[in-house]
């Protein structure tokens, strides 16, 4: 493990029955750093969190917190708060009560149980709230309870399963930017699981996109969103298109062959030579006289337009028959039906590799 790593896990397998739900999974975790377990249900980001917190033992492999192998050991002796999706608050304690839980069974005084618990509230954002019951308050309170009680003991890493799926969309973009500053704020490692690809990208510093039980890309969130590696990762963001061209390597570099065009890129793929998924996210394609002035330019029909405020939905058809939207904050002349060109620069064309 080097320096900056809190946490590894070495081709962690787990199998229930006949679904893998971990498949040779091997990720290392830095020192507080925000990092989120992103994919869809059944891809395993949730068995994994289990395996780090102890709720779950790993058929294979094996699981390292500052280089000590914890695989085997049991959950309270981990070092590690854990945060759920349905709170798991006491509805019968206070505010002040519930976060002061853990310490209180720790021992520690009660002068120093009151003041944690003061600092912890005026992180989350509830000082003043100390007497009052969990049951009270709205479900962002008491989810910002919840954490005050995780974060409470000082954990090594702070462990969240989904922990905003419950909240309606007002707060759970609240609760975002709130978890985000908590984690700056106190420099825990956050380890955080969710199927929300929005979610992902606001919070974290790197992102783990899961299927089937293996981990298919790990990056920063603009690497994964603007560099996909596989059909899988682009089709999981939403706004991206996913088409059939072909990828060669000239002189280093990657060429794409798209519905009979050809684009020189400025880097080398990965993605085999031959015939080859191509990622283009909606956003990067130009319309009209703005697309002449692109690196790849294809001849399409437009077979309708969807109005959503702040940008329009277009979706087209290439020459050779192959689908795809695009999305522009500028309107279009053009009507369904009638040809229109298309533009997009060599940098926002991606080869996939096999998924």
């Amino acid at each position: 493990m080097s320096g900056d790593t809190i946490l590894a896990l070495e081709s962690i397998r787990k199998a229930f029955g006949t679904t893998v739900t971990a498949d040779g999974v091997s990720l290392d975790f830095r020192r507080g750093e925000f990092f989120t377990l992103l994919g869809p249900s059944g891809s395993g980001k949730s068995t994994i969190l289990r395996m780090i917190a102890g709720l779950e033992q790993p058929d294979a492999g094996r699981i390292l917190l500052d280089g000590a192998d914890i695989t085997r050991t049991q959950p309270w002796t981990r070092g590690l708060g854990m945060v759920f999706q349905q709170y798991a608050n006491f509805p019968h304690m206070t505010v002040a009560e519930n976060v002061a839980y853990g310490l209180r069974r720790a021992g520690m005084s009660k002068a120093k149980v009151a003041a944690r618990v003061d600092e912890l509230l005026t992180l989350v954002g509830l000082s003043g709230f100390q007497g009052r019951r969990v049951t009270q308050l709205s479900g962002g309170e008491q989810q910002r309870v919840a954490i005050a009680r995780a974060l409470a003991p000082k954990p090594k890493i702070l462990l969240l399963d989904e922990p905003l799926s419950a909240l309606d969309e007002k707060i759970r973009r609240e609760m975002q930017d709130e978890l985000r500053r908590i984690q700056q704020a106190t420099g825990t490692t956050f380890i955080y699981v969710t199927h929300d690809q929005e979610e992902a990208l606001t919070m974290s510093d790197r992102i783990a996109v899961l299927n089937r039980g293996q981990c298919v890309q790990c990056d920063a969130p603009e690497k994964i969103f603007r560099r996909p590696r596989t059909r899988f990762v682009a089709r999981f963001f939403r706004g991206c298109n996913v088409l059939e061209g072909r990828h060669e390597i000239a002189e280093g570099r990657s060429v794409v062959t798209l519905a009979g065009a050809r684009v020189v890129l400025g880097e080398r793929f990965a993605a085999p030579e031959g015939a080859a998924g191509i990622a283009i996210r909606g956003e990067n394609i130009h319309l009209g006289a703005d697309a002449e002035e692109r690196d790849l330019v294809l001849d399409a029909r437009l077979a309708d337009a969807v109005y959503r405020g702040l940008y329009t939905d277009y979706r087209l058809t290439l020459s050779d028959g192959q689908e795809l939207s695009a999305m522009t904050g500028r309107a279009h002349a053009a009507k369904p039906g009638e040809a229109v060109r298309i533009g997009v620069d060599a940098a926002n064309i991606v080869p996939l590799e096999e998924d």
